[in-house]
C-alpha cells in the first residue's frame, strides 16, 4: 500500500511540473509576451474606466459638500491677521501722534523688517 501511495504522489508531482514547465515556456515566447502585454493594456483600460465612473458618481456629492463655490457663488476670502505698519498703533490700527510718526520711505529699519516679513529667505534691501 505504501509503494502505491508514493508512486501516485510521484506521478502527480511529475504531471504538475510538466504542466508548469509548459506554461512558463509558452509565456516566454513572442506570442505569450504579446498576450501578456495585451492583457495588461486591457486591465489598464478597465481601471481607467472604473476610476472615471467612480469620479462621475462622486461628483454630485462633492458639489453638494462644497456648496455654491462651484456654481459661481463668491468665494470666501482668506483673512490674514493685521500686519503692524510703521507709525501705527497695533492695538487700534490708528496713526500715532503726528509728531512721532516715522516716514516709511526714510526709515531703513522699517524697510528691512518689511522686506524680511515678505521674503523670509532673503535679506532686506
Amino acid at each position: 500500500m505504501s509503494r502505491g501511495l508514493w508512486f501516485a504522489a510521484g506521478a502527480g508531482a511529475g504531471v504538475w511540473a510538466m504542466v508548469r514547465g509548459r506554461r512558463v515556456a509558452e509565456a516566454l515566447t513572442v506570442d505569450g509576451m504579446r498576450d501578456r502585454v495585451g492583457a495588461a493594456v486591457v486591465g489598464a483600460r478597465i481601471l481607467r474606466e472604473e476610476v472615471a465612473q467612480g469620479r462621475a458618481d462622486a461628483e454630485p456629492a462633492v458639489r453638494a459638500r462644497v456648496g455654491g463655490a462651484l456654481q459661481g457663488a463668491p468665494r470666501p476670502e482668506l483673512s490674514a491677521p493685521p500686519v503692524a505698519e510703521p507709525g501705527r498703533d497695533t492695538a487700534t490700527s490708528t496713526p500715532t501722534s503726528a509728531g512721532s510718526a516715522t516716514d516709511p520711505s526714510t526709515d531703513t529699519a522699517a524697510r528691512a523688517t518689511s522686506a524680511d516679513r515678505h521674503h523670509p529667505g532673503q535679506e532686506g534691501s
